[in-house]
């Protein structure tokens, strides 16, 4: 067995908020994997308990009490015994050792090892983490409610990272160019249905992509820093493209909302999201979902947001009045000013700027 293996269904790991606090315990730079790294290098095995409360005790049988506080060291030592080790659930003290645990014997597994099966079994029957670490083996597998996971070593994970983000560069320059084609076709007014799900595609293939390294990051701890700063800069904007897509585009419903919207399109199978109809369908996009080359108007949001500082509440003030981009880029000064919430500065600033970004991309296009 290697990384995530789900005892049910199939909610990705990194959605997984269980298996996810459990991974940040062990992470590289935490005491607790400090304690672990120890109980390896001496070949020994452990039982190890995230929890301490009345469901734990209930199925707890002989050891003796420590209640001291946590330290790799005493872990290590503890180790030498052969029945679990019950930590706090902040892993800030140790709470008994040399436990004894009777776990239903109803709670399924496959699990063949005497610690092994025990952890499965506590963890599924009363919602601890458990951490298994194998004599043997010498690894570590994580084990939740729904999961259980087995540690991987840190130049493997590193090296996964770093492929995944040589993956998403290549995904990311793909939705630049989208978005850059996007922005060229709303200034001529000649958006189809097709042109935003693409976007859309595109934009969620990266979300996707970034939540896989997140959780590895997790994993990673204090070894992923460099990672991170990669993926930071890599998704600088992504989610904001995503956001105003949707808001320019999606269907005027008081019963559907933006955050609705984004929701749906991130629970969608990767089959459906490969889908074109599909998305316009589940996403309720405007135009007709039945026809993707049909013509969709943009409201104007995404072409705000590239004015510099300006206001969301003005943003939101234009939109609003206007109804579209087409009619919000024929208002004059004056028209706009008339708004309520605009005045005239930012009535001057937006008409120049939009005439700057239609410039700027017709020549992108056609250059």
């Amino acid at each position: 067995m290697s990384g995530p293996t789900p005892y049910t269904g199939g909610v990705p790991v990194s959605r997984d908020p269980e298996l996810m606090e459990a991974l940040a315990m062990v992470a590289p730079g935490q005491p607790l994997r400090e304690g672990l790294d120890r109980i390896l290098k001496a070949g020994m095995g452990a039982l190890i308990v995230i929890g301490d409360g009345p469901e734990v005790l209930n199925i707890s049988s002989g050891g003796f009490l420590v209640n001291a506080a946590f330290s790799p060291q005493r872990l290590s030592e503890l180790a030498k015994t052969d029945g679990a080790i019950v930590l706090t659930s902040d892993v800030g003290y140790i709470a008994r050792a040399n436990v004894h645990l009777v776990p239903n014997p109803n709670v399924p597994t496959e699990e063949t090892g005497t610690r092994h099966r025990t952890a499965e079994r506590v963890a599924r029957s009363i919602g601890v983490p458990c951490l298994s670490v194998s004599e043997d083996m010498a690894v570590v597998t994580v084990y939740t409610r729904t999961r259980r996971y087995q540690l991987e070593p840190i130049p493997s994970i590193l090296s996964r990272c770093n492929q995944a983000l040589q993956t998403l560069e290549r995904y990311k320059q793909r939705l630049t160019d989208e978005s850059a084609s996007l922005t060229a076709l709303e200034v001529e007014d000649l958006v189809t249905l097709r042109d935003v799900v693409t976007l859309l595609q595109r934009a969620e293939l990266v979300a996707r992509i970034s939540d896989e390294i997140e959780r590895h990051l997790v994993e990673l701890g204090t070894d992923g820093r460099l990672v991170r700063l990669q993926l930071r800069e890599l998704m600088a904007g992504v989610e904001d493209e995503r956001r105003l897509v949707v808001l320019d585009y999606v269907q005027s419903d008081a019963s559907w909302d933006l955050e609705q919207a984004i929701d749906t399109l991130s629970d969608l199978d990767l089959d459906v999201l490969l889908d074109a109809e599909e998305i316009a369908h589940a996403v309720h996009l405007s135009g007709h979902a039945d026809d993707l080359d049909s013509s969709i108007e943009p409201r104007g949001y995404r072409m705000l947001a590239r004015i510099p500082r300006l206001p969301e509440e003005v943003a939101h003030a234009l939109v609003s009045h206007c109804g579209s981009l087409d009619k919000l880029t024929r208002a004059s000064v004056e028209d706009l000013a008339a708004i309520d919430g605009v005045d005239e500065h930012w009535a001057r600033t937006v008409k120049d700027a939009l005439g700057r970004i239609a410039e700027s991309s017709i020549l992108d296009r056609y250059a």
